[in-house]
């Protein structure tokens, strides 16, 4: 273990990334089971910060900590070694915990972390968790393939390839991501051939893609539901009782079973989730009355 470390970590540079991951789970599992400690009423340290009456939230210590912690490593970028950088990247991990547990209360401006649109954070969380890992990992975004032993070649000609295939993975990531895949395309800009996949499978129903190629092929956008509502129902089960798990039932829900609770969440959000598109706004509307193109009332025709 401690010479793969040597090996692939330290001998990558990668040694500050591996402690702003570290602190960032340990400041995310820490400030969880804090908040379920003061919503259960349990004393706890250090339980709401509330100077003057007025509650601080975490984001506000985050943001500061990231501040703090950014500028810091910006300074020390030069001379600093990888283990000054290490320390200071786990202090900007802690702080980017901090923020995105809160990220649902940045989103949508309203302090919603224990209703439904607070499983946001927990959503955010995980994409961050996941990007990391694969730099962690050695993986890089925008690659067709790994060019890692041509990256620093002064062959203009490697350079022109390189930007290429950059652009290529970029306008692929575009359709996946227009075709509502997100999750697809975010892994698929480290790892190629997943990005491909994603753009030549059906697009969800309710995505930008299906509105404008699918509302016009019913047996196209019906089979896109049907694949929908079958995939997409145990990955949202998993879900949600992840974020339960994490999280917290929301404060709305009276569900004690946690499995419970996710298969009943599961299917509402399945019925908010899976539609088909609308379709495209035509610009030649017809100058009738009815959708059908039939004249309207009163019409002389």
């Amino acid at each position: 273990m401690y010479e793969w470390l040597d090996r692939e970590i330290v001998g990558h540079g990668r040694l500050p990334l591996l402690f702003f991951l570290l602190g960032f789970l340990a400041a995310f599992l820490f400030i969880r089971l804090s908040v379920r400690m003061i919503r259960a009423e349990v004393s706890w340290w250090p339980g709401n910060v509330k100077p003057g009456g007025h509650h601080v939230h975490h984001v506000v210590f985050g943001v500061v900590t990231m501040l703090v912690s950014g500028v810091s490593l910006i300074a020390v970028y030069e001379d600093g070694t990888q283990t000054t950088g290490a320390v200071l990247a786990t202090f900007f991990g802690i702080g980017a915990a901090l923020v995105l547990d809160e990220f649902a209360l940045i989103f949508y401006l309203q302090d919603v972390y224990w209703a439904d649109e607070g499983r946001t954070s927990v959503d955010a969380v995980f994409v961050a968790i996941a990007v990391t890992g694969l730099l962690l990992l050695g993986l890089r975004p925008l690659e067709l393939i790994n060019v890692t032993d041509f990256r620093d070649s002064p062959d203009p000609w490697v350079r022109v390839a390189i930007g290429v295939s950059s652009v290529i993975n970029l306008l692929i990531a575009a359709v996946v991501l227009l075709k509502g895949k997100i999750w697809t395309g975010l892994l698929g800009l480290f790892i190629f051939p997943i990005l491909l996949i994603g753009a030549l499978r059906l697009s969800r129903p309710s995505a930008p893609w299906a509105r404008w190629r699918y509302t016009s092929k019913p047996k196209r956008m019906l089979r896109a539901l049907e694949r929908e509502r079958k995939w997409r129902r145990p990955v949202i089960r998993a879900k949600i009782f992840v974020q339960d798990f994490i999280a917290g039932t929301p404060s709305a829900e009276h569900v004690k079973e946690a499995a419970e609770h996710a298969r009943v969440a599961a299917e509402v959000e399945l019925d908010h989730v899976v539609h088909a598109a609308p379709p495209p706004i035509s610009l030649h509307p017809v100058a009738s009355g009815t959708m059908d193109g039939l004249p309207g009332p009163g019409s002389n025709t």
